[in-house]
């Protein structure tokens, strides 16, 4: 049977897998689903519309699926909350619902989000992505697989974090941070390729030196449609092409080397 503490207030309408464990003091809304093996720790809330997939674990006094902090936000709309697989949410971190009725803030499998960190409403995040302590995430932020926000990082609403990126502590970002690139200071600025990243990731070294290439073309100072046209005069790969793509699809333009 499903352990829950006496002093959980568990709303009867919502679906609590029978292996999960809630914790004393946690508070879970009508219409949530805590998934298989999950573990909610003492305090932490769980609101409506928030579902948790398998072996996630939500620590003390984290808030899962709370109102946006949009002043256009009708509380009326139903939104939610979906996390991945494997992911941990630590203690004291929040993460809003969407926005717009039936959307959702989604979270990866297998990430984690540390101490009192935040994600906003409409944020996306992909697999395994870290986001450590106090880092902020404002609204519509999207974040690719694998990539490493380090704490007290301040990301701008609509800004992309590539994947395999790695952002500096104290980093204040504006601008998409293309895949691979690891940036730093305030305001951000491109301090060459995720070397340590993209080894861990296994990614070879041959493809490494042309990912260091390829991103000395993306972080070059110039318009989108010069980039893009530098990228299109090199030999054609899945490591041109990614880099290609983000490129042409960023709304708030390409971080460029200072």
């Amino acid at each position: 049977m499903t352990l829950v503490h006496p002093t959980a207030m568990v709303d009867p309408r919502a679906a609590i897998a029978p292996t999960a464990a809630i914790g004393p003091g946690v508070r879970v809304e009508a219409g949530v689903r805590v998934g298989s093996g999950c573990r909610v720790l003492a305090g932490a809330v769980l609101r409506a519309g928030t579902v948790l997939g398998a072996a996630c674990v939500v620590a003390e006094h984290a808030v899962v699926g709370g109102d946006p902090q949009d002043l256009a936000f009708d509380p009326r709309i139903p939104s939610g909350v979906s996390i991945g697989d494997g992911t941990v949410v630590r203690e004291g971190a929040t993460i809003h619902r969407a926005t717009v009725e039936g959307g959702v803030t989604r979270i990866g499998a297998g990430c984690l989000l540390m101490v009192q960190c935040h994600v906003a409403h409409d944020c996306e995040l992909g697999r395994g992505v870290v986001v450590a302590n106090f880092a902020l995430l404002a609204g519509h932020v999207r974040i690719g697989d694998h990539a490493f926000i380090s704490g007290h990082v301040a990301i701008h609403q609509h800004c992309r974090i590539g994947r395999l990126a790695m952002v500096g502590g104290m980093t204040k970002v504006t601008q998409d941070v293309p895949p691979f690139a690891m940036v730093e200071g305030n305001p951000a600025r491109h301090r060459g390729m995720n070397r340590v990243g993209l080894r861990r990731a296994g990614i070879r070294v041959e493809d490494r030196r042309r990912i260091a290439h390829l991103l000395k073309l993306v972080v070059a100072r110039g318009a989108a449609r010069a980039t893009l046209a530098r990228l299109e005069a090199e030999s054609a790969d899945a490591w041109r092409d990614e880099l290609s793509t983000f490129v042409a699809t960023s709304r708030r333009g390409v971080l460029a080397r200072s």
